[in-house]
């Protein structure tokens, strides 16, 4: 375990050091914000007290406004959380595609160390600064709701939360390690994050609700990790904000409302409950790891 550890802190240091990857890390995170707040949350917020005039009589109208902006707010705290949590994987499984193009990747390979215990470096480190990136998101997510007039987490859904930051990153550095052992070059790697980074948001049915999805495109989505991790989130950071927003609503509409925001996700004619998810997300992930070690200790182009 000492070699591993060796390795993680070597990667997480590269990382620390390399103050345009913690640059562009926070950067992705605010065009996110930006993009969700200031574009898409008056639109979001104003359909949602939409519904509530539908459905409800004798409702005070700026009080589902501003009950509606707060659900919407934590809707998006959730999403940005999954765009971070496979952005900085990516940027950090990033260092693997370096130190091949570096021929870093030959040395590690040929010494007396288990080709496992190198991939489980890159992943490993992955896991960690993608979870502590995700963490300060988070809290300043929850900062910025706390001031425009919402509610805290719960310390219970605190934790809740960065539980399944976990699993969301675990799932995404496996899966990006497995994809980048495919890419030989720091200049394709660049190009496919821009690509991974601007789809991350369309397959976690964050920048467009899955209400707003066809059908066709919804059951496509719902076989990726990404739609499921994020619904795991929406429903604990929501979970206040519903309670307050659809307060007297019927359970119906509410029911619908989640579906339509992605919260709840149907599988066939069965709701997807967390635990299912959990082990979907999870098990991705350790397919993606298990299929990247049978690469590694078969690929002949890394040996000396």
């Amino acid at each position: 375990m000492g070699t591993v550890r060796n390795l993680v802190k070597r990667n997480i240091l590269l990382y620390i050091r390399d103050r345009s990857a913690v640059f562009f890390s926070l950067l992705s995170m605010m065009i996110v914000i930006l993009l969700m707040v200031a574009f898409l949350g008056e639109s979001n917020s104003k359909n949602i007290v939409d519904v509530l005039k539908q459905y409800g009589t004798n409702r005070n109208y700026e009080l589902d406004k501003a009950n509606a902006l707060y659900f919407i707010q934590t809707w998006t705290l959730a999403g940005i959380l999954v765009v971070n949590a496979v952005t900085v994987t990516v940027m950090m499984i990033g260092f693997m595609v370096r130190d091949e193009e570096e021929n870093k990747l030959n040395s590690f390979y040929v010494a007396p160390v288990s080709r496992i215990k190198i991939a489980m470096g890159y992943v490993i480190s992955a896991l960690v600064v993608g979870t502590i990136m995700c963490s300060i998101t988070l809290a300043i997510g929850e900062v910025y709701i706390k001031l425009g007039g919402g509610e805290l987490l719960t310390l219970g859904d605190t934790l809740r939360t960065i539980g399944l930051i976990v699993v969301n990153v675990f799932a995404s550095a496996c899966i990006m390690f497995l994809v980048a052992l495919f890419v030989h070059s720091n200049s394709a790697w660049s190009g496919l994050n821009t690509v991974i980074s601007t789809l991350v948001g369309f397959a976690g049915g964050i920048y467009l609700s899955m209400g707003m999805l066809p059908e066709g495109v919804q059951s496509v989505l719902k076989c990726l990790p990404v739609l499921h991790g994020t619904a795991m989130l929406r429903v604990v950071c929501t979970r206040k904000a519903i309670e307050k927003t659809f307060e007297g609503m019927p359970v119906e509409v509410i029911e619908e409302c989640k579906k339509a925001m992605g919260i709840t996700i149907q599988v066939g004619n069965h709701k997807a409950n967390t635990l299912w998810q959990i082990a979907f997300i999870i098990g991705c992930g350790i397919i993606a790891l298990i299929l990247s070690i049978l690469i590694i200790r078969k690929n002949k182009v890394y040996e000396g």
